[in-house]
């Protein structure tokens, strides 16, 4: 199921704790980085937090600046993002500031902390999701419920480690702050437990006064039919890539990109690549990898059009390529019609020969987008 863009922001110290334990909030950054956090949450479709910020801060979540609210409007959306907190007890004071303040709001929660929030007042809509909150339950319902295509997470430091570990992050924007806390008792960023493996992209690096903003994307693909926030990302280059085929009326425009387990790119390539009329997209790719990379084992081709199954230029569809590489896993955006090949059918090969295939039909209007000539 299609899933929001997740994006995690947060404020550490050098020895990556979120606060320290005095009776104020520590302020780890300064006006210009709260301005650029304003212009963040006027970006997106909703700001969520876990249950026990609201708890801790009684944050209010607003857009403060009145341009930025009058942007929004003009553009057809509410004047402030919609605000998500998350509680499997439903346990909270009815009189926090976050009910009282902005626009919507919504209790994302479980069957029994649906009946306390109930009993308590608590001014939302309040969305039980089951017996225990399951995150992509939750992502779903927010994404085609609530029309939630951006989501900034704000904290606290358990949801942002568990969206983590369960691949489920699109995007960290981490402020490291110049000072340190070193109080153990102290509430920390991320929580022991088993992260994704694969090193993060840092995609930008800011100086905003005396602190240093870091954006980092995650890389690692999924396994077998499970789909990470890398998944995406991956596809969404392969779907770029469609975009620089020299255009035809016989074939169709590809991408592809071949990723290795720990994320590391290991080949890209695109339909007629080289003005070489015939090749396709993850045969021009899988060509620049080396036959005996080991690293082809654990790898993922994201494909903008499912693999071809048949084919008259080469003695061997890129299905079949593929599998004789020792690639076990595909991801692509887009069944194959029958506009050259009737009853094609990439996926079932790639089933045939122990394959993984998972197909991400969001992405499916980007990979038709350089093919639109080909209708009708």
């Amino acid at each position: 199921m299609p899933l929001p863009h997740v994006l995690l922001s947060a404020a550490v110290s050098l020895d990556g704790y979120l606060d320290d334990t005095g009776p104020e909030r520590l302020l780890l950054s300064g006006p210009a980085d709260f301005e650029r956090v304003d212009e963040v949450r006027a970006s997106v479709d909703a700001i969520l937090v876990g249950a026990g910020t609201v708890r801790a801060d009684n944050p209010r979540l607003l857009v403060n600046s009145a341009e930025r609210r009058a942007a929004r409007v003009a553009a057809g959306q509410a004047e402030y993002p919609l605000k998500v907190t998350v509680s499997a007890t439903g346990e909270l004071d009815p009189a926090a500031r976050f009910w009282h303040t902005g626009g919507d709001k919504v209790l994302v929660t479980t069957e029994d902390g649906a009946r306390r929030a109930r009993a308590l007042g608590i001014a939302a809509g309040i969305v039980p999701l089951g017996n225990v909150l399951d995150w992509r339950a939750a992502l779903e319902y927010l994404h085609d419920r609530r029309g939630v295509r951006r989501l900034m997470v704000e904290g606290g430091g358990s949801v942002h480690t568990q969206l983590l570990q369960q691949e489920l992050a699109d995007e960290l924007q981490l402020v490291l702050a110049p000072l340190f806390v070193g109080d153990p008792a102290a509430p920390r960023l991320f929580g022991p437990g088993a992260y994704q493996g694969g090193r993060l992209r840092l995609v930008e690096s800011r100086r905003i006064e005396d602190v240093v903003l870091m954006r980092y994307r995650p890389t690692a693909p999924g396994v077998g039919e499970r789909v990470a926030a890398a998944d995406r990302h991956w596809l969404a280059l392969a779907c770029e890539l469609a975009e620089l085929c020299p255009p035809s009326e016989t074939a169709f425009s590809v991408g592809a990109v071949v990723v290795a387990g720990d994320g590391s790119e290991l080949a890209r390539g695109y339909s007629r690549e080289g003005n070489d009329p015939r090749v396709h997209a993850e045969e021009a790719a899988l060509a620049k990898v080396g036959p005996d990379d080991v690293r082809l084992a654990g790898a993922t081709v994201y494909s903008s059009l499912e693999p071809c199954a048949r084919r008259a230029s080469r003695p061997a569809p890129c299905a079949r390529l593929i599998l004789d590489a020792g690639v076990r896993r595909v991801v692509t955006a887009w069944r194959e019609p029958d506009t050259f090949v009737p009853g094609a059918d990439g996926s079932g090969v790639l089933a045939g020969g122990g394959a993984a295939v998972v197909v991400l039909d969001e992405f499916e209007g980007r990979a038709k987008a350089p093919n639109r000539h080909l209708e009708g």
